[in-house]
């Protein structure tokens, strides 16, 4: 099980609901995917009444809601989406539903986080009872001062959002891992099912994504494949891989053969 600020999920791939071409498709992609939590941007949302806007379009007796902060480029303005957020997920019968995924991004080219605005913005929202999933670059060194001051997880991205470039930062996500005492979500930059299995192999307890899915030309299809890809580089985790070696070792040993 996957413990996330108190609650239980079974699923480790979380998905986001941007860029579908159609609220069916990405519908039938959540339900293919397995996942249990769906992030929703708060800013994006379309509230006019005479169109079908992602409140409504979701079954959220079904998924655990996450708004996000995306498009927010400071502090005080993610704090008061995030505010917003925890409305949005009351009102669609999440009551106690605390959850943030904290995105603070000022950088319109890359679109990589801002560190000191998103720790500022994190200690106001957890000291206001959020259960806080910061959105951040592979830096170690933030990741555990977001985790002391009470994050209840870490998210460094793979490499920028929507890339598709796979994990750029293997190394430092490596190191997060190993230094964190909350769950570390690989977020952004994988594109594959084979990326999403490598940031589980190195022990990253879950993995978001939303690109690979709704861009992909079968999303439906590539929702199950990442499913599958989550569920193969955890259990390899779990199994534990063979050390690498300089030299050929036979997988039929030769001792005791007969001449």
């Amino acid at each position: 099980m996957l413990l996330i600020g108190g609650k239980s999920f079974h699923s480790r791939l979380m998905v986001g609901t941007g860029k579908y071409t159609s609220s069916l498709l990405m519908k039938a992609s959540l339900e293919n995917s397995k996942c249990e939590i769906v992030t929703v941007a708060i800013r994006r949302i379309n509230l006019d009444k005479n169109n079908e806007n992602l409140i409504e379009a979701i079954d959220w007796k079904k998924y655990w809601m996450l708004p996000n902060t995306a498009g927010c480029t400071n502090a005080d303005e993610a704090i008061r989406i995030a505010l917003l957020g925890r409305e949005l997920a009351k009102l669609s019968g999440q009551e106690d539903n605390t959850f943030v995924k904290l995105e603070v991004i000022p950088d319109t080219k890359y679109l990589l986080p801002d560190p000191l605005e998103t720790l500022k913005a994190a200690e106001t929202l957890i000291n206001k009872g959020f259960t806080v999933l910061p959105y951040i670059n592979a830096d170690p060194l933030l990741a555990k001062r977001l985790e002391e001051i009470g994050c209840a997880t870490v998210m460094p991205l793979g490499s920028p959002i929507g890339s598709g470039q796979g994990l750029l930062n293997a190394s430092n996500i490596s190191i997060i891992i190993e230094n964190s005492k909350v769950p570390v979500i690989v977020d952004a930059g994988i594109g594959v099912p084979s990326e999403a299995s490598q940031a589980m192999e190195l022990g990253a307890h879950g993995v978001l994504i939303n690109s690979a899915i709704a861009l992909a030309k079968n999303p439906v299809q590539m929702a199950k494949a990442l499913m599958h890809g989550v569920l193969g580089g955890r259990d390899a985790f779990l199994a534990g891989r063979i050390k690498r070696k300089n030299i050929a070792n036979p997988s039929s040993p030769l001792n005791n053969v007969s001449q």
